[in-house]
Formats: C-alpha cells, sequence, structure tokens
C-alpha cells in the first residue's frame, strides 16, 4: 500500500508542478496578445497619413509612367511570398495552417517562386512540401523587435525586385478572428492594385487645401510605396504574433483542463487507496482484538 501511495503522492505533486508552469505560460501569452493588439490599433494612424500621401501622388497621374521599371519587371518576374509561422512550440496546428494555405494559394498562380520563411517551424512544413524558402528569418520576441525584422524582409525582397527576379509579392500569415482563434489570410503587396490605386486617388482629402508633391513624383511615390510595404508587413507580422500567442493560450487553457481533470482522478484514487489502507489496518487490529478477547475467555473458562 506504502509504494502505491507514494507513486500516486509523486505523481500529484508531478501535477500540480506542471500545472504552476502552464499557469505562468498562459499569463504570458495572454500578456502578449495584449501588446501585439495594440501595436496593430497604433500602427493604424500611420497607414492612413502614409495613404494620404499615397492618394495625392495618384490623384491626377498615371502610376504606370512614374512606375515604368516596376511594370518591366512584373512581365518577366516570378512570384515573390513571405510566410509568417512560429519558432517556438506548443501552438497546435498554427504553422500547419499558415503553411497549409500558401502553398493551396501558390499553387494557383503560374510561374516561379520565391518564399521566404518566418519562424523555424514553418520553414520545416514549406520544406517537406517540396518548397524551400530562400532565407528563414527568426520570429520576433517583442514589439520593438519587429521593426528589424521587417528591414531584413524589404532588403531581401528589394533585392531580387531590383534585379527584375520577383514579379508580384505577396504575404501569408494567421490573422486573429472573433469567431475562432485565427484564421489564415494572403495580401498581395506588389504590384499595387489597380483599383486600390484608383480608390486612392478618388478619395476626398480631409481638408480643402489640397496638398501638392514637391519634387520628382517618382522619387516621392517609391519612398511612400516602401512605407506601405513597413506597414503591411509590420501589420502581418504583429497579427501573426498575436495569432500565435493566442493559439498558444487556448493550447494551455485545454492543457489546463487535462490536468485539473488528472489530479481529480489521482486525488481519488490516493484518497480511496489510503482509506482503503485505514481499512486493512482497522480490520486487522479489531480482528487482533476479538483473537485476543477470544483466547483470554478460553483461558479463563
Amino acid at each position: 500500500m506504502s509504494d502505491t501511495a507514494a507513486t500516486l503522492r509523486r505523481q500529484i505533486d508531478s501535477a500540480v508542478d506542471l500545472q504552476s508552469v502552464v499557469r505562468t505560460m498562459k499569463a504570458m501569452a495572454a500578456s502578449s496578445i495584449g501588446q501585439y493588439e495594440q501595436s496593430v490599433r497604433a500602427l493604424g494612424d500611420y497607414y492612413r497619413t502614409v495613404e494620404l500621401g499615397l492618394s495625392v501622388c495618384f490623384r491626377g497621374t498615371d502610376p504606370a509612367s512614374m512606375l515604368a521599371g516596376e511594370a518591366r519587371a512584373a512581365e518577366t518576374g516570378a512570384i515573390g511570398a513571405v510566410v509568417f509561422g512560429s519558432d517556438q512550440g506548443l501552438v497546435g496546428q498554427f504553422n500547419d495552417v499558415a503553411a497549409d494555405y500558401a502553398l493551396e494559394t501558390l499553387a494557383t498562380l503560374p510561374g516561379e517562386r520565391r518564399v521566404w520563411a518566418v519562424g523555424e517551424r514553418v520553414h520545416a512544413r514549406l520544406t517537406e512540401a517540396g518548397l524551400r524558402p530562400l532565407e528563414c528569418f527568426a520570429v520576433p520576441n517583442a514589439v520593438r523587435a519587429i521593426t528589424l525584422l521587417v528591414g531584413q524582409i524589404l532588403m531581401a525582397t528589394e533585392r531580387l525586385r531590383s534585379q527584375g527576379d520577383i514579379a508580384e509579392l505577396y504575404l501569408f500569415y494567421n490573422s486573429p478572428t472573433a469567431g475562432s482563434v485565427y484564421t489564415p489570410v494572403s495580401q498581395r503587396l506588389l504590384p499595387l492594385d489597380d483599383i486600390w490605386r484608383r480608390e486612392l486617388g478618388e478619395r476626398p482629402w480631409p481638408t480643402e487645401n489640397l496638398p501638392e508633391v514637391v519634387g520628382a513624383g517618382a522619387s516621392t511615390l517609391r519612398v511612400l510605396i516602401r512605407e506601405y510595404l513597413f506597414v503591411s508587413l509590420f501589420r502581418a507580422c504583429a497579427e501573426s504574433l498575436a495569432s500565435e500567442n493566442a493559439s498558444r493560450l487556448a493550447g494551455m487553457q485545454r492543457a489546463e483542463n487535462n490536468i485539473e481533470d488528472l489530479l481529480d482522478d489521482l486525488n481519488g484514487n490516493f484518497h480511496r487507496l489510503r482509506q482503503s489502507g485505514i481499512d486493512a489496518e482497522l480490520f486487522d487490529l479489531i480482528s487482533g482484538f476479538e483473537a485476543l478477547t477470544e483466547s483470554g475467555s478460553q483461558t479463563h473458562s
């Protein structure tokens, strides 16, 4: 009885320790979700500012004539894609969902593919599927580290764009949703969508004084497009990180529920075993007492 009870006690202690670790990871994931979602909201104002600048450049001007080099590259280049995943585990199907969605979407597009992976685990998933990324970037561990990652991605993609090797550039990542933890989404960054450009060019200016582009319009447009790419990449990364932590939080919640069920079973077994031992000892004590009483009665008689 003692060996079995000791084993159950060790299992209970291990489950309690694991429960403490899970709760700590839940708290960290919940805190991370908040900071990434806040960064996305804060980015909204800057994104609107960039859109206003682009609307001025597109107003009354044919952007194609200002970006003739990009148009020629779009006729011959390959498809570029950045797929956001994770470096760490305990995120369920997070990386599989992002990678599978990217693979399915890219399979419908003609031409060769140039892919960059953000996260070792999604890199491994893409490689297993036969689409080996050109480079694997480390996943940022805080909001302040996202800027560095975006700069690295822009440098890598711009190098191929300048050589005419990329015609289009897509982003694939998991975005937080209200109905579920996350959902895979895609965004085509380049070339700029024609409908989007027309809408920006026709958008009413918030004041009565319409600004003018100073200097070379093409140079200003390229700078604004670079800022548009930066904002889009930053937002995609932040939403992916928020989704990753939401997935981890959901996983930790399931783990905590399972640990609580396990503890209920272990504690129940321990108490039943302990009670069974106590009952056995009492039975032995009563049996011994009755034997002694009966032996004493026989001696007196």
